[in-house]
């Protein structure tokens, strides 16, 4: 019994793996045809040759997310594309992308002591 429920599973897992790249392999080459082969970030131009540097970016990070008119995509290159989806673990995790958190108070204030210093 659990080597057939194994069976069902391995193979459950398998026709979702296939519809996941046929999906992939739709909005991608619907992107590719709809924009540029330009870094939407860096403006890197892209040919044939390195075309695979070349991501499709899902705007609102829903991959599911793939209107047919493209306006939820960007081409972005793979090093833009990492630096994006950093910047949005970054945001999640409280970092403002200035080196400190939110939560972060200063405690240093450089102009505390100015007027003892400016009388001497």
């Amino acid at each position: 019994m659990a080597k057939l429920d194994n069976e069902k599973l391995n193979q459950i897992v398998a026709e979702s793996r296939r519809a996941r790249d046929q999906s992939d392999k739709g909005y991608r080459e619907r992107a590719m045809m709809l924009y540029p082969h330009i870094c939407g970030r860096c403006c890197r131009e892209f040919d044939r040759t390195n075309l695979q540097e070349l991501t499709v970016h899902h705007r609102d990070h829903n991959h599911h997310n793939n209107p047919q008119d493209g306006s939820n995509w960007e081409l972005l290159c793979i090093y833009c594309h990492d630096n994006e989806h950093q910047r949005q673990l970054e945001a999640h995790q409280g970092n403002t992308g200035t080196g400190v958190k939110k939560d972060d108070t200063a405690t240093f204030s450089p102009f505390a002591d100015l007027k003892s210093k400016l009388n001497k």
